[in-house]
């Protein structure tokens, strides 16, 4: 292909050429607008996303650039255009196992739009003042934030700062800022017709952190959902989302004079622990305890862990995170996105770790087996 129709060069052994002189240094935007037959402007057109190119000029620009191994300053533009292309995810830790196809996904997402990801872990810190200062000398365009808590402040410093900020799993104080969450209280409530149509009377609930969104409103749902059918309110343990403390929390339930018979934990990471347990104290899951966690995690369907759970898809989660974020970083942080409160529909999927009602299950395209109340089914 000729990448310029008047103005050298005009075949591709030329531009080769051209190319093995441009080795001795980088490469520019000059360079590649002089290879190519075009402006700078058009060059810079090319590079940057949303702007109108005519379809030839944009397949010209990205030849010559491909032959020159041309990469676009991003420090450069970051000072022309006040950007910086990147945005910045908050996370508390990665052993839950939902969180990495969501951060690859994000990542994926984020880069298609221009964007790269900067990842920081929280840990949980008490006070996220030097997580704030960091970002500002970064000058990041957005903020994730996937921390399972929020230090007092931090989101107000956010909008004094004037950083977009989508809450992701854990909608945070209020109802101030853009959140994607999964319908935590819809599953919950669901777990609970699920248990207690497989006829089970004893109920207990693993739970995060208090003040976390995500466990409080499955808590919540979960609860409400047994109150209104005449049961008694589930036995609470708190485990702080940690592996051991879960593990410790369960023996516990079970070694109680009332021992549950049914379990719902707030996520998969801590139903696994659950499992442990149980088994440890000689339990058949499915006949004399089920336990059912919360995500899907991609391990849930493993054999011998074949956990029934409620999942949210993180793909869906992901892609509704870039979405507002996006949305927000237009609008310079303000607009309708800021408030906008999203919810990612999830699905119950029946595997062998809890008991199944004689009514409702239903098979799915996927193979995969779900229940939904009779009159519903």
């Amino acid at each position: 292909m000729a990448l310029a129709k008047n103005g050298p060069p005009g075949n591709a052994g030329s531009m080769a050429g051209q190319g093995k002189k441009q080795a001795a240094r980088a490469p520019t935007s000059h360079d590649v607008a002089r290879l190519a037959g075009v402006s700078r402007s058009a060059v810079s057109r090319c590079f940057t996303e949303g702007a109108s190119v005519a379809p030839e000029t944009r397949e010209r620009v990205l030849a010559a650039a491909q032959t020159l191994r041309y990469r676009p300053n991003l420090a450069a533009r970051s000072l022309i255009t006040r950007r910086s292309m990147v945005v910045a995810l908050a996370i508390t830790h990665l052993d839950n196992q939902y969180y990495p196809p969501v951060v690859q996904r994000l990542s994926e997402q984020l880069g298609e739009a221009g964007y790269r990801l900067l990842l920081y872990m929280t840990h949980g810190e008490a006070s996220e003042e030097p997580l704030l200062d960091e970002l500002l000398r970064h000058g990041v365009d957005g903020l994730i934030l996937a921390s399972r808590g929020f230090a007092p402040g931090l989101l107000a410093q956010c909008d004094a700062a004037g950083l977009p900020v989508v809450l992701m799993n854990n909608a945070g104080p209020g109802a101030a800022h853009a959140s994607v969450t999964g319908d935590n209280l819809q599953g919950g409530a669901l777990v609970a017709q699920f248990l207690l149509a497989g006829g089970h009377r004893r109920f207990a609930y693993l739970a995060g952190i208090a003040g976390v969104s995500s466990s409080d409103e499955r808590l919540e749902g979960y609860r409400a959902a047994l109150v209104a059918a005449g049961a008694a309110a589930p036995q609470v343990a708190d485990t702080r989302f940690d592996y051991d403390s879960a593990l410790a929390a369960t023996r516990a339930l079970l070694a109680g004079a009332e021992r549950p018979d049914a379990l719902f934990c707030a996520n998969d990471h801590l139903a696994f622990a659950a499992l442990q347990a149980a088994r440890e104290a000689g339990l058949v899951l499915g006949q004399d305890l089920s336990v059912v966690g919360f995500d899907n995690v991609t391990i849930s369907n493993w054999p011998h862990l074949a956990l029934t759970t409620y999942a949210q898809p993180p793909r869906a989660m992901a892609d509704a995170v870039v979405e507002s974020l996006r949305a927000l970083m237009e609008a310079g942080g303000e607009g309708p996105a800021q408030g906008e409160q999203r919810r990612i529909p999830g699905a119950l999927i029946l595997r062998d770790t809890a008991r199944r009602p004689a009514r409702g299950v239903f098979v799915r395209a996927d193979g995969s087996h779900g229940w939904a109340p009779p009159a519903s089914a």
